[in-house]
């Protein structure tokens, strides 16, 4: 079973388009316990230091990047199950991407697409995943095969 409250986002920069805040409070309200942390854009070296003081100890870092592992619906669901209990913290990078100490030192590295995409929309398509992910390993109609 997946279990939303293990799962937090780290996201750089705010949501400024109405209709992707909307969105994420949509899929937010259907996913209690995800929380997410927005952290300031700044210089590749500024975010690098910043991801690392906002990650715990306890989470398990997983960057969203375009040189990730590609997953469908289904795998990604699975994925998350095999992760039981552990926390996971997905990193969405700003405008110049994750920095690369970052990237190569995380313990997964996950695309959402081979398209790029601006953070804020790859932070909704990633909720929208996890959302799916839960309704996958619950048997919920939302999911389509």
């Amino acid at each position: 079973m997946i279990n939303p409250s293990r799962y937090r986002i780290i996201a750089m920069g705010k949501i400024r388009k109405n209709w992707i805040r909307n969105g994420l409070e949509l899929y937010l309200k259907r996913l209690p316990g995800l929380t997410i942390t927005e952290l300031r854009e700044s210089t590749p070296q500024k975010e690098e230091k910043t991801i690392n003081l906002a990650l715990q100890n306890n989470e398990i870092l997983v960057s969203l990047t375009e040189e990730g592992e590609f997953l469908n619906s289904i795998e990604f669901a699975q994925r998350l199950q095999n992760f039981g209990s552990q926390k996971l913290a997905f990193l969405i990078g700003g405008a110049d991407g994750i920095p690369s100490v970052i990237k190569q030192t995380s313990f997964w590295r996950l695309s959402l697409s081979p398209l790029t995409f601006p953070h804020e929309i790859a932070r909704l398509l990633l909720v929208e995943q996890i959302y799916r992910a839960q309704s996958i390993t619950q048997n919920s109609p939302y999911h389509r095969l």
